[in-house]
């Protein structure tokens, strides 16, 4: 099923807005950084 996800860099605060995959209460994205490097810090949330 896809969904539309928000991605919120917690380091330099750029937003992505994307599509993914739900699959047993996870999101996959395939979004692997930021522009800022940063790949660990991120707030992730579906979008309705």
């Amino acid at each position: 099923m896809r969904i539309k996800v928000k991605i919120l860099c917690k380091d330099c605060g750029e937003r992505f807005i994307l599509r993914g995959k739900k699959e047993d209460g996870r999101i996959e994205t395939g979004f692997k950084q930021c522009l800022c490097n940063n790949r660990d810090h991120f707030d992730i949330e579906e979008d309705f």
